[in-house]
C-alpha cells in the first residue's frame, strides 16, 4: 500500500480528537467525584460516620487531581 492510499489526518481533526478526549477525561473525573460524594453521604447517614468522612475527603482530592492533570487553557 502506498503512502498516498493511507488516510491523512488534518490538524483540525487531530485537535478535535484531543478536545474530545479532554472533555471525556473531565467528565470522568466529575463523575468520580460525584459518586464519591454520594457514597460519602450514604455512609454518613446509613453506616459509619467516620467512613463517610473518609470517603468525603476523596471528593476534593479527585477534583484537585483533575485540576493538576487537565489544566484549563490559558485565557487571553
Amino acid at each position: 500500500m502506498s503512502d498516498s492510499a493511507l488516510p491523512h489526518r488534518s490538524a483540525r481533526s487531530v485537535s478535535v480528537a484531543a478536545v474530545s478526549h479532554e472533555a471525556a477525561a473531565r467528565s470522568l473525573l466529575f463523575v468520580a467525584a460525584t459518586i464519591s460524594f454520594v457514597l460519602s453521604v450514604s455512609l454518613w447517614f446509613f453506616s459509619d460516620q467516620l467512613q463517610g468522612i473518609f470517603v468525603g475527603l476523596w471528593v476534593p482530592s479527585i477534583l484537585a487531581l483533575g485540576a493538576i492533570v487537565l489544566p484549563r487553557k490559558a485565557r487571553p
